[in-house]
């Protein structure tokens, strides 16, 4: 559809020009308007139009007259509506003095076909001065501080204090990672190399920095940085979770050697421990997520969601269970969770145990301490026993909140992007353990009040003949010469 208004009537002169005496002072002003859009409709074309005799013999054109505008470039058509071109360095004033600005630049895509630019037939080509095809304009960002912690001549200590890992261990967590994770180049722009990607994931996780932050620091959209850090948790979780963290244990005998070489109580394979992550106020359900006892620490209201783990000798996670509400205690998280099932079923096999606190209840399958007051000697060896063997899942949790920092803080996300999150920091915990990785102790400052504490559970006992068997091993333990108790 053209833009022009055809003229139809022959007007011989201007602005105050008299008319031509055989022509009518009735003029159709839409000639007018015809000459000063289209610049082949010159002056002389407009008064030689026309079969009036006196079109020929009419006065001049005046000496002033409006410069003639380019033609209107055709309206780029989809889904039956007209869109906006983008402009051109054409289109822009030329100002002098005025350089463009340094923060913005321009990407040029092919031309769409024309099947699918709306407009039915016509020429194919795209539009002339037009560059070949739509521009993309994108903000100019810097990438300084990636290009030189991914630079080889990093040094490993600088890397490693940024993503708690080796560049070794970060590039194995790579190509695990890159099926899931990789994106393919566009027409407009390339994509984001798979090491930027993970990068990303793990300086948010490790250091718990605002999204604004980290799109300063690796030159990305804050969308994008939110977006890659809820791929990549979701791969983590996807992927290595079913790879990292198993149970029932592959060698419930190795597990049980180790724990009895740390702490003297044979049949102990694992030890359970409850800890938890602080969260704003959820849209629905608040009151289940309310957690007193951060509350009273905290002086304010304070929400947050369980985190129950089975760790290993080594530090390792065997077993989590992610996100049930903060309110409940740590025997309730343990009734409604996988792990209580599959003991009772025996999938610990004859003769093992787990190992847990006084939050707990005592049963067939896990041993607790004493909590009741005026404990005898044997009793008093028993606990420090139990204590020592459930080291390493106070040291697990400690490292955990340690070298993610993002558990540390009040997390806003959605629950169940929030459950991926704290699942990949598992996953992490656990690749870097048995990568061989150590933790900086200086991230180990200062986490006294991110550690939950105990409240002894309201059934402490579950189990008589359990009750018999943990004063059997508390004797066994007093007379065997394992027990060093201190008054």
């Amino acid at each position: 559809m053209s833009t022009y208004i055809t003229p139809f009537t022959p007007i011989p002169s201007f602005f105050d020009a008299p008319a031509a005496p055989d022509v009518g002072g009735d003029y159709d002003q839409s000639s007018l308007l015809a000459f000063l859009m289209n610049d082949d409709f010159t002056t002389d074309a407009f008064f030689a139009y026309g079969d009036h005799p006196a079109a020929s013999t009419a006065p001049p054109a005046p000496a002033f007259s409006a410069a003639p505008l380019q033609p209107a470039p055709p309206a780029a058509m989809s889904n039956g509506r007209k869109r906006a071109l983008t402009p051109t360095a054409d289109d822009e004033p030329a100002t002098a003095g005025a350089p463009r600005s340094a923060a913005v630049r321009r990407k040029t895509s092919p031309p769409a076909s024309p099947a699918n630019s709306g407009g039915g037939g016509g020429d194919p080509s795209p539009p002339a001065g037009r560059g070949g095809g739509r521009r993309v304009w994108v903000r100019e960002r810097s990438t300084e501080w990636w290009d030189r912690l991914s630079s080889p001549a990093c040094p490993d200590a600088e890397f490693r204090a940024a993503f708690r890992m080796s560049r070794a261990t970060f590039d194995a967590l790579c190509d695990d990672l890159s099926a899931a994770v990789a994106k393919e180049d566009t027409a407009l722009r390339a994509a984001i190399p798979v090491h930027q990607r993970v990068a990303v994931c793990l300086w948010r996780l490790a250091t718990g920095e605002p999204l604004r932050e980290v799109s300063r620091r690796f030159g990305l959209g804050i969308s994008t940085c939110h977006n890659i850090v809820l791929q990549v948790c979701a791969a983590l979780t996807t992927i290595l979770l079913p790879r990292t963290i198993r149970w029932p244990l592959d060698s419930p005998a190795a597990a049980s050697a180790a724990f009895h070489a740390a702490s003297g109580i044979p049949g102990v394979v694992g030890a359970l421990c409850t800890d938890h992550v602080p969260i704003g106020p959820p849209k629905d359900s608040v009151a289940d997520y309310y957690n007193r006892r951060l509350t009273e620490r905290n002086s304010k209201a304070s929400y947050s969601v369980a985190v129950q783990a089975v760790v290993d000798a080594h530090g390792a996670f065997a077993d989590v269970c992610i996100g049930l509400p903060g309110s409940l205690s740590d025997a309730a998280v343990l009734d409604r969770s996988a792990l209580r099932a599959s003991c009772q079923s025996g999938a610990l096999g004859p003769q093992c145990r787990l190992v847990g606190g006084a939050s707990y209840p005592l049963t067939d399958w896990m041993l607790v301490p004493y909590a009741h007051h005026n404990l005898t000697w044997a009793q008093h060896a028993f606990n420090e026993r139990v204590a020592a063997a459930r080291a390493a899942a106070q040291a697990a949790f400690r490292n955990l909140k340690a070298r993610w920092r993002c558990l540390q803080r009040r997390t806003e996300p959605k629950l169940p992007d929030l459950h991926n999150m704290i699942g990949a920091c598992c996953v992490l915990h656990n690749f870097c353990q048995r990568s061989g990785e150590e933790i900086d102790p200086e991230l180990l400052i200062d986490l006294s009040n991110h550690i939950a504490d105990e409240v002894v559970a309201a059934e402490p006992v579950r189990s008589a003949a359990a009750e018999k068997e943990r004063d059997r091993i508390a004797h066994d333990l007093l007379h065997g010469g394992h027990a060093v108790t201190f008054f």
